[in-house]
């Protein structure tokens, strides 16, 4: 009935052969579903799903460890973090997070997690190894959007009720600097070499690019005068390697939007699902993901045509998407 469901949703993406999308390299995609209480697995390469593991109630925010072998996914209403075994596909157990986890980070050497405690108002640090909470930052109300800095020296904390981005010292906590930002910060990701900070702003519907020396805003690339579609918003996004381009999740606009990272210009639009909430790359770059979670699909876009090349009925509210090779 899976296999099914999954051909009927290519043919509604106005796919009548699979010779027509473009090849992939083998990978796996996840996806978190808050409703339905999985995370999806799919196989890159046929779009298929291959297993859906039962994490706990309402999964939302999903990171890779820095060797690719273990998948956190924070399930919140369960007030923990669960750790999957990427290659046996398992849950290898769980990590007591703090209260209602949504977005966390990765610290480079993979020793912490940083989390958002969204009914805390707080960012929280989590030794795995200890499974223990050893620090915690109080911030501003509702924080969401979590980062750390590739050297591992600063976390960044997004407060969706104060539209404050904060800067906190990872080794000790310190709360250093709170910089407002457009209304309601969701995401935000450091370029790899650390220099420059990403953050969206969902109500908004802009994009704002830090110095981290100077911590201070250096561009706000505001979305509703890009000749965007309806309803736009920014919520998730993700860099490319090279860091020369951004794709951001345009939430009830129902599309994502590539950015060029260098002229810091809208380049083009995809569509996507209803309110499409986490997006993801594949490992080759080749293609995009977007978790729509009022559609319960998620999106196949190929970036070399700018075409949507399959829609995926997954049911349930897909929320974030993690890919592996």
């Amino acid at each position: 009935m899976r296999g099914a469901a999954l051909f009927v949703g290519l043919l509604a993406a106005g796919l009548s052969a699979c010779s027509r999308i473009p090849p992939a390299r083998p990978h796996t995609v996840w996806v978190s579903d808050e409703q339905a209480d999985v995370v999806h697995v799919i196989d890159g390469a046929t779009l298929k799903e291959t297993a859906r593991l039962a994490v706990g109630r309402r999964p939302r925010g999903l990171a890779l460890s820095p060797d690719g072998r273990t998948l956190y996914v924070a399930v919140s209403n369960d007030n923990r973090i669960a750790e999957i075994d990427v290659a046996s596909r398992r849950i290898r157990g769980y990590l007591a997070s703090g209260p209602d986890p949504e977005r966390f980070a990765v610290s480079p050497d993979g020793a912490m997690l940083y989390i958002a405690n969204e009914d805390d108002g707080a960012a929280s640090a989590l030794d795995i190894a200890a499974d223990k909470l050893v620090r915690q930052t109080t911030v501003g109300p509702e924080p969401e959007g979590m980062a750390v800095s590739p050297d591992g020296r600063l976390v960044i904390c997004t407060s969706e009720g104060a539209s404050l981005v904060h800067f906190i010292d990872a080794r000790t906590g310190a709360l250093l600097d709170s910089i407002l930002v457009g209304a309601r910060p969701r995401d935000a990701r450091f370029t790899p070499d650390g220099r420059r900070l990403w953050v969206t702003s969902e109500a908004r519907a802009t994009v704002t690019l830090f110095d981290v020396a100077t911590r201070r805003r250096s561009a706000v690339i505001d979305l509703q005068k890009a000749d965007p579609p309806p309803s736009v918003q920014a919520v998730s996004l993700v860099l490319t390697r090279a860091a020369d381009r951004l794709y951001v999740a345009l939430g009830r606009g129902d599309h994502a939007a590539e950015i060029d990272a260098r002229t810091l210009k809208v380049s083009r639009y995809f569509p996507t699902g209803s309110r499409t909430w986490g997006i993801a790359l594949s490992p080759d770059e080749s293609r995009l993901y977007g978790a729509s979670g009022l559609s319960g699909d998620l999106a196949v876009i190929d970036l070399k045509s700018g075409r949507r090349i399959a829609d995926l009925k997954l049911g349930g509210r897909p929320w974030g998407v993690v890919t592996t090779p």
